[in-house]
C-alpha cells in the first residue's frame, strides 16, 4: 500500500504563487501585441457631390493596446484639424469609427495588402462612399 503524503496549505499557496510568478514572466517576455494593421495615417477624398473634401485619419495603439484616432479635414482650416474620434474598432478587417461631435462615422473594410480602407462616411443620415490610402512618408 503507499502512502499519502500530506499537503499543508502553505505549500498550496507557495505552489500557486510560484505559477502566477511564472505566468507573468512569461507574459512579460512575451512583449506587447504587435500594432494592428489600421494603425498609421490614412488620406481619403469625400466627394459631396458639390465638391471634394480631403480627410485624414491618424490611428494609433496606445500601451494598453486600445486603439485612438483623430480626423482632420485640412480644406476646411484649422478649426477642422485634430478632430477626435471618440470610438473606434478595428476587427477582422473592418474599421468603424464614431465622431460624436459631429454625428458622423465611417465603415469601411481594408484590402488584402492593408493599402486601402474601402466603405462608407455617414452624417446628418446621408452616406457617402470614401476609401482611405495608407499615407507614405
Amino acid at each position: 500500500m503507499r502512502k499519502l503524503r500530506t499537503v499543508t496549505v502553505g505549500t498550496l499557496v507557495a505552489v500557486a504563487a510560484l505559477m502566477t510568478i511564472g505566468l507573468a514572466v512569461r507574459n512579460a517576455q512575451a512583449g506587447p501585441a504587435p500594432a494592428p494593421a489600421v494603425v498609421g495615417d490614412w488620406n481619403g477624398t469625400l466627394d459631396t457631390g458639390s465638391g471634394t473634401m480631403k480627410v485624414v485619419v491618424h490611428i494609433a495603439q496606445d500601451k494598453d493596446a486600445k486603439l485612438n484616432a483623430t480626423l482632420d479635414s485640412p480644406d476646411q482650416g484649422a478649426a477642422a484639424m485634430g478632430i477626435p474620434i471618440s470610438l473606434i474598432t478595428y476587427k477582422d478587417s473592418a474599421l468603424h469609427f464614431e465622431i460624436a461631435k459631429m454625428g458622423a462615422g465611417y465603415d469601411g473594410i481594408m484590402n488584402k495588402d492593408n493599402s486601402q480602407i474601402a466603405g462608407d462616411w455617414k452624417q446628418g443620415g446621408g452616406s457617402l462612399p470614401l476609401s482611405f490610402n495608407r499615407a507614405t512618408k
